[in-house]
C-alpha cells in the first residue's frame, strides 16, 4: 500500500556543524586509527542516546507511534549517512575514483518503508555497479562495524543490480525485501537501474507465484504464533491480525499493480477509500503499541504479555469503565483492530481469487453436479447469485428491500457451503445498521438464525463469519458487548466472543462423532438428547453475561430468558436453557473440587441436577466449555472425573434407584477384589482386606485396590516399612503414585514438598489409614511426558525423594532449597485470597476451600500449615484456573471428628490466609 506522506521531523542533529566537528577531531587524531575510531564511536553513541530519548519523549507527548517510527527511521538515515561520509572523506578517501567505485546505500524491508520501531533490525543493501572492489569492501565493513558496535542489529547485503535480480527470482524473502527498497543516499542512477530491472525482470508476470508464496507464509506464521487472532497474549507482529498481516496486504496490493519498489499500490479495483482509511488506522494503532512496547521492555518484544498489558493500558490512557478494567478495555480495542485487519485480508484474498491471481479454495459440494442446479435455483428463487464460485447479491438494495436477507444470506451460504464474494461482504458491513428491533423480533429471521446455530455442517464457521461482518452483534446486542472482550487472566486463552463461538464448534464436532476418542461419554450421550436446540442455545449464550459487575452466570441466564423465546423455544425449553447457563460451572466444580467418592457429594449434585436429561445436557456443555477455553486446558483426567461424576449421579436420578446399604457395598467391593486378585497369595490377600477400614472400600476403586495389594504384599515380602509404587496412563494424562509408610500427619506435607521439588502438579490426594497403623495414600499427578519411559523416570525420581525423606536421609527444606524456582507470569496479577470452611458438604469431614494466586510449592505450604494446626487431611483436590489456585481439603481433627469450634475456624482461616498472602513475586519482565 502507498505510504502516507511522512510527517515532518526536525533533524536529530545539525549535519553541517557535526561534519565540521568530526573533521576537526579527525585532524587531531590523524595517524592513530584506534583513537580515531573510539572518538567517532563515543560521539555516535551520544547521538543515538539523545535520539532515542527524544523519540520516547515525543511518543509519550503525542501518542503517535507512526510519527515515532518515521522519526527513528529518519535518524537512522542521517546516522548511516554521517558514518559513511566520515569513512569515504577521512578513512578510505578515493583520490582517483573509477566508475566501479560508486555505491548506493539502500534501505530494504521494513526500514525501506521509512518506519522503524525502537528495537527493529536495520536492513541495508549496499548496491554496486559491478563486482565489489577493495575500496567498497572497506567502506561497507567500516559502516557495518560501526553500526554493530553501536548496538544495532543489521541485516545486510552487498550486491550489484544483476545479482539482486538473480537472487530475487529464486528467493521470495529477498524479493519481498526489495519490494520496499528505498534509496537512503548515494548513486541515484544506480538505484533507478535496480528499480527498473526489478519491475521488468522479477515482478512482471509473477503475481500469482508471489501471492501464493506470501499466503502460505502467512498461514505458517499464524500456526506458529497461534491460529486465532483472539489469543489473549497476542504477538503484535506475527500473530493473526497483527502488523505482519498488514505488511502482507501492502506487499500483495503493491505486487498486483506491478509497481516498482517505490511505486503506487492502491487502486479502486482492490480497496475502497474507506478500507484504505481502515488500513492506515489499524497500522497507526499497531505502530503506537509496538513503539511503546519496545521502549517499555528495552528490547524488540513483540508479544503483549500479561505483565506489560496493564502498563501499556495506563500509558495509552485507558481507564476502568462499565464493569471492564482499563487493561481489558485496551485489549478489547486491540482485538477490534485485529478483527478489522482480518476483514481487509478476506476482501483482498477474494479480490485476488476473482482476478484469478490466487487459487480459489474449493468446497466439495461445488464439484458435484447438483451445484449447477443450485446456481439456477438461487438465481430463480432468491436475491442472491453465485459469482466466480462465491455467494453474491443481485444488487445493492438486497438488504434494504428485505432486512431478513441479512440473516438469509448466511443461511444460503451454509446450505450450499459457499464462500463470500467481497462485494457482498462490503454490503453486509455497510448494511448491518439496518438491523433494528423489528428485525430482531422477526419470526423468520430468528428461525433462520436458530437453524444456523444448530446446523449440522459448520455452525462455528458461520457464526464466526456473522461476527466478523458485524451482523451477529447487531442481531444480538448482548453478544456485541462481549465482542473482542478479553478477560485479564491466565486461564482464558481467547476473547469472550471467540470462546462462545469456539464452544459451539467443539459441541458440533462431538455431535458429528469427530471427538469420540477424547470424549467417549459425551459423544454417546449427545445423540440421545431430547432437544438439541436447547443445548446449542445454552452453549452459545453460556458466557454472554461476562464483563458485568454481577455474576456472569446469573446475568447470562437473564439474557437467555429474553433471547430464547425470541429464537422460538418453548417455555419449558427456555427454562432448561436458563438453568444450564446458571449451572454451567457446577459440574466442573463438583468433579474437580469435591470428593466424588463421598456419597454426600453425589447426593448434593443430584439435588441440583434433578433429572437425567439435565445431567446429560450439563455434561455435554461442560465438556465443550472446558475444551474451548484454550490449548492445554482440557486433559483426560478432567474427562475421567466428569465421567465418574456422571456415572455415579445417573443412578440416583432414575426412578428405580434405591440406595444400596453401606454394608453390602463394602461386601461387594471385597468380593470383587478376591475375584480379580487371582495371582495374589491367599493369606496376603485376606490380611490386606482385614487391615482396611470400612471407608477404604467406599472410596477406592478396584484398580487402586489391586495396586495397593501388590504394594503392601511386596513391602511385607521385602521387610520394608516404607514402599512406593507408580502407574502412568496416557489416556487420562495422569501418573498415580502410591505410598505405604507408618502413619503420621505430615506425610502429605512431605509428598507435596517432593512434588514441588520436581515441578510436578498434583491433581488429587487420597489418604487412607490401615488398622495396623500404616498410611496407604494415593496421589494423582499431571503427566509431563508423552513417552512412557520418560514419565516413569520422573515418577521414580519423585518416589526416591519421598523414600529418602521418610527415612530421614534427606531434609525437605534442603530438597526445596536445591530447586531453582521456575519463573512465572503470576506477578502480573493480584488476587484477594479467600478461605471457606464448611461442615455441610460432607457427612464425615470439614471441607476447607482456599483460593489465591498459584505458585510453585503452594500445596506444600498449605498442607504444612494444616499439619501445624493438628488437622488430618482425608483427601485433597487441587485445581488451577490460570494464575488462580483452588485447593480443597477434606479434614478432621486428631480425634477423627469434624472441626466445629468457631474460634478454631478463625485460627485456621488466619493461618491459611497468611500462606496465600506470602506470594513471592517473580522479577518483572519489564524491570
Amino acid at each position: 500500500m502507498d505510504q502516507k506522506t511522512p510527517a515532518l521531523h526536525a533533524p536529530y542533529f545539525d549535519r553541517t556543524a557535526l561534519r565540521q566537528e568530526l573533521t576537526g577531531r579527525f585532524t587531531r587524531h590523524q595517524g592513530t586509527d584506534t583513537a580515531l575510531r573510539g572518538m567517532l564511536l563515543e560521539r555516535m553513541k551520544g547521538l543515538c542516546q539523545d535520539a532515542r530519548e527524544q523519540a520516547s519523549a515525543n511518543l509519550h507527548a503525542d501518542g503517535n507511534g507512526r510519527r515515532c517510527a518515521e522519526g527513528l527511521a529518519l535518524f537512522q538515515d542521517e546516522l548511516i549517512e554521517l558514518i559513511y561520509d566520515f569513512a569515504v572523506t577521512h578513512v578510505y578517501r578515493a583520490t582517483n575514483p573509477t566508475s566501479a567505485e560508486r555505491m548506493a546505500v539502500v534501505a530494504t524491508g521494513g526500514y525501506g518503508r521509512g518506519l522503524l520501531a525502537p528495537g527493529s533490525d536495520i536492513d541495508l543493501l549496499f548496491l554496486l555497479p559491478y563486482k565489489q572492489t577493495p575500496w567498497s569492501e572497506s567502506v561497507v565493513e567500516y559502516v557495518l562495524y560501526m553500526l554493530w558496535d553501536l548496538g544495532f542489529k543489521v541485516g545486510h547485503a552487498t550486491r550489484s543490480v544483476d545479482q539482486c535480480v538473480k537472487y530475487a527470482k529464486t528467493d521470495m524473502t529477498i524479493r519481498t525485501s526489495l519490494l520496499d527498497a528505498r534509496l537512503i543516499f548515494g548513486d541515484r542512477e544506480l538505484f533507478e537501474s535496480l528499480e527498473n530491472s526489478f519491475s521488468r525482470y522479477v515482478v512482471q508476470g509473477t503475481a500469482r507465484e508471489f501471492i501464493e508464496a506470501k499466503m502460505a507464509e502467512r498461514d505458517q506464521r499464524h500456526q506458529r504464533s497461534g491460529a486465532s487472532r483472539y489469543r489473549v497474549e497476542p504477538n503484535i507482529k506475527d500473530g493473526k491480525g497483527g502488523m505482519r498481516d498488514l505488511h502482507t496486504l501492502h506487499w500483495l496490493a503493491k505486487y498486483v499493480q506491478c509497481g516498482t519498489p517505490t511505486g503506487g499500490a492502491i487502486t479502486s479495483g482492490i480497496f475502497t477509500s474507506e478500507e484504505v482509511h481502515t488500513y492506515f488506522k489499524c497500522e497507526d494503532f499497531h505502530w503506537t503499541i509496538r513503539c511503546h512496547l519496545h521502549f517499555l521492555t528495552g528490547k524488540a518484544t513483540e508479544r503483549l504479555s500479561f505483565d506489560v498489558q496493564p502498563i501499556l493500558a495506563e500509558k495509552l490512557g485507558y481507564t476502568d469503565h462499565a464493569g471492564l478494567r482499563a487493561v481489558e478495555r485496551f485489549m478489547k480495542h486491540y482485538f477490534l483492530v485485529a478483527k478489522d485487519v482480518g476483514a481487509l485480508t478476506g476482501i483482498l484474498c477474494s479480490a485476488l481469487e476473482i482476478a484469478q491471481l490466487k487459487t480459489v479454495p474449493v468446497l466439495t459440494r461445488l464439484l458435484q453436479p447438483q451445484s449447477w442446479r443450485a446456481r439456477r435455483q438461487l438465481r430463480a428463487t432468491t436475491e442472491f447469485r453465485i459469482d466466480n464460485g462465491r455467494l453474491n447479491v443481485a444488487d445493492a438494495q438486497v438488504f434494504s428491500r428485505d432486512p431478513v436477507n441479512l440473516i438469509r444470506f448466511f443461511a444460503i451460504a451454509e446450505e450450499h457451503e459457499l464462500f463470500f464474494h467481497p462485494d457482498a461482504v462490503r454490503l453486509l458491513r455497510r448494511s448491518r445498521r439496518l438491523i433494528d428491533d423489528k428485525l430482531r423480533d422477526d419470526r423468520e429471521a430468528n428461525r433462520l438464525f436458530l437453524d444456523l446455530l444448530c446446523a449440522k455442517v459448520s455452525p462455528e464457521a458461520t457464526l464466526r463469519r456473522m461476527n466478523e461482518t458485524g451482523v451477529l452483534g447487531w442481531f444480538i446486542p448482548d453478544f456485541q458487548r462481549v465482542v473482542s472482550m478479553m478477560q485479564f487472566n491466565m486461564y482464558h486463552h481467547y476473547t469472550v466472543d471467540e470462546h462462545l463461538i469456539h464452544t459451539v464448534g467443539v459441541l458440533s464436532r462431538i455431535e458429528r462423532g469427530q471427538e469420540h476418542e477424547a470424549h467417549p461419554l459425551a459423544s454417546r450421550l449427545i445423540g440421545t438428547i431430547e432437544n438439541r436446540q436447547v443445548l446449542y442455545v445454552a452453549t452459545f449464550l453460556h458466557d454472554i453475561g461476562k464483563g458485568r459487575e454481577e455474576d456472569h452466570s446469573q446475568v447470562g441466564a437473564a439474557i437467555a430468558a429474553e433471547l430464547a423465546p425470541r429464537f422460538g423455544l418453548s417455555p419449558a425449553d427456555v427454562d432448561t436453557v436458563v438453568w444450564l447457563i446458571e449451572e454451567h460451572l457446577t459440574m466442573s466444580i463438583y468433579a474437580q473440587s469435591r470428593d466424588i467418592a463421598d456419597a454426600k457429594t453425589i447426593r448434593d449434585f443430584a439435588n441440583i441436577v434433578k433429572t437425567p436429561e439435565r445431567l446429560k445436557l450439563l455434561l455435554c456443555l461442560t465438556v465443550a466449555d472446558i475444551r474451548a477455553v484454550g490449548p492445554g486446558t482440557w486433559n483426560a483426567w478432567k474427562g475421567q472425573l466428569l465421567r465418574t461424576l456422571y456415572e455415579q449421579t445417573y443412578p440416583v436420578l432414575t426412578a428405580d434407584h434405591t440406595p444400596e446399604p453401606t454394608a453390602k457395598r463394602i461386601d461387594d467391593a471385597q468380593v470383587t477384589l478376591r475375584e480379580q486378585a487371582t495371582n495374589a497369595d491367599a493369606e496376603a490377600l485376606e490380611n490386606f482386606i482385614a487391615s482396611q477400614y470400612p471407608d477404604y472400600w467406599l472410596k477406592t476403586d478396584i484398580d487402586q485396590q489391586l495396586n495397593h495389594l501388590e504394594l503392601v504384599t511386596r513391602a511385607a515380602a521385602e521387610g520394608q516399612a516404607i514402599a512406593t509404587s507408580f502407574e502412568t496412563d496416557a489416556f487420562t494424562g495422569v501418573t498415580e503414585l502410591s505410598v505405604l509408610a507408618p502413619n503420621h500427619p505430615r506425610l502429605l506435607v512431605l509428598f507435596a514438598g517432593a512434588c514441588s521439588a520436581a515441578n510436578a502438579d498434583i491433581f488429587s490426594a487420597y489418604i487412607s489409614t490401615t488398622r495396623d497403623g500404616m498410611a496407604l495414600d494415593t496421589f494423582l499427578l499431571e503427566r509431563s511426558f508423552d513417552e512412557r519411559d520418560d514419565e516413569q523416570r520422573r515418577a521414580q525420581r519423585i518416589t526416591d525423594t519421598i523414600e529418602r525423606l521418610m527415612r530421614g536421609e534427606d531434609r525437605l527444606e534442603d530438597v526445596l532449597a536445591r530447586v531453582r524456582d521456575r519463573r512465572t507470569k503470576q506477578h502480573a496479577f493480584s488476587l484477594t485470597p479467600t478461605v471457606s470452611i464448611d461442615n455441610t458438604i460432607s457427612d464425615q469431614f470439614t471441607v476447607i476451600e482456599v483460593s489465591g494466586l498459584d505458585r510453585l510449592g503452594l500445596l506444600y505450604e498449605l498442607t504444612d500449615a494444616l499439619s501445624e494446626l493438628n488437622l488430618d487431611i482425608g483427601s485433597a483436590h487441587v485445581t488451577t484456573f490460570g494464575e488462580r489456585a483452588v485447593d480443597v481439603f477434606y479434614v478432621t481433627d486428631l480425634t477423627n471428628k469434624k472441626v466445629t469450634d468457631a474460634a478454631r475456624h478463625a485460627r485456621i482461616r488466619d493461618a491459611l490466609i497468611e500462606v496465600l498472602d506470602d506470594t513471592p513475586h517473580a522479577e518483572s519482565a519489564v524491570g
